[in-house]
């Protein structure tokens, strides 16, 4: 064997140990620490947190069910002409609010609900069926509440739900919740109001969430679960699997050499 090959004889090592050095920064840089995917990192001081949950208000572009009850046939079908028709479809009862927070009622005209809680809107809505029709009462609903939920989730897309709001949980449940790659410290609430376009940063790795007024999700709102920075080996990510099949081929190539040599 000639003076090359016992140089090149003595620098594989090094090159396996540089290339195992390699595998094991790749892979410490891919794992994902417990508490990025751990809901409660505080779980163990957790202590019962008051959140007064207040109605909602009716803002524009909401969409209302409103039906008026009356001990007179004539004016059931009147204000509830979709009830007495075939189709039977509720959805002709449904009104939207427009931008100024008013709503066409059949026989009335229009009656501005902005900023007022369902309560309040039957009231005054029911008031101003009394000056035409005694003896009525209604039933205000929110209809066709919708959420928009995105990045590091199971299924991304728009839902929809019943209640007037839902907590922030089980508006991540609908969409299968965060995947292990979502980053619980960093979810993004987008929220419409008063005319302006607002973000906010939820942390849902601590239980102080349940104090936040964002702990609410309304219709219209838009989650955004951005990535953590450290993914696991397995993900889908083409940077990553490239670099450790090349990396994994180099090893065994310069193993083989290796071996070669020996011999």
């Amino acid at each position: 064997m000639d003076l090359n090959h016992l140089k090149n004889l003595t620098t594989m090592p090094s090159l396996n140990r540089v290339i195992l050095c390699l595998l094991i920064l790749v892979f410490f840089h891919s794992c994902v620490p417990y508490k990025n995917l751990s809901y409660f990192n505080d779980f163990e001081t957790l202590t019962p947190i008051t959140n007064i949950k207040e109605q909602k208000a009716i803002q524009p572009f909401d969409f209302l069910y409103i039906k008026v009850l009356s001990t007179d046939e004539k004016t059931t079908k009147i204000f509830n002409y979709s009830e007495s028709s075939k189709s039977n479809d509720a959805r002709a009862m449904n009104y939207m609010v427009d931008e100024k927070g008013n709503i066409s009622f059949p026989f009335v005209g229009i009656v501005n609900l902005k900023d007022l809680t369902l309560s309040e809107a039957e009231l005054k809505i029911q008031k101003v069926i009394s000056d035409y029709i005694p003896n009525t009462a209604l039933i205000v609903r929110f209809v066709e509440n919708r959420i928009s939920i995105m990045g590091e989730v199971s299924r991304q897309g728009e839902y929809q739900f019943i209640p007037d709001k839902i907590s922030i949980y089980e508006a991540l449940a609908l969409s299968g919740g965060i995947t292990k790659y979502g980053n619980r410290k960093k979810v993004i609430l987008i929220r419409r109001e008063n005319n302006k376009i607002n973000y906010f940063k939820l942390d849902l790795s601590s239980s102080s969430i349940a104090k936040s007024k964002y702990y609410d999700i309304l219709p219209g709102d838009i989650l955004i679960v951005e990535p953590i920075k450290s993914l696991s080996y397995s993900y889908s990510n083409s940077f990553y699997s490239t670099l450790l099949t090349t990396v994994s081929t180099l090893a065994t190539v310069f193993s083989l050499i290796t071996l070669m040599y020996v011999k």
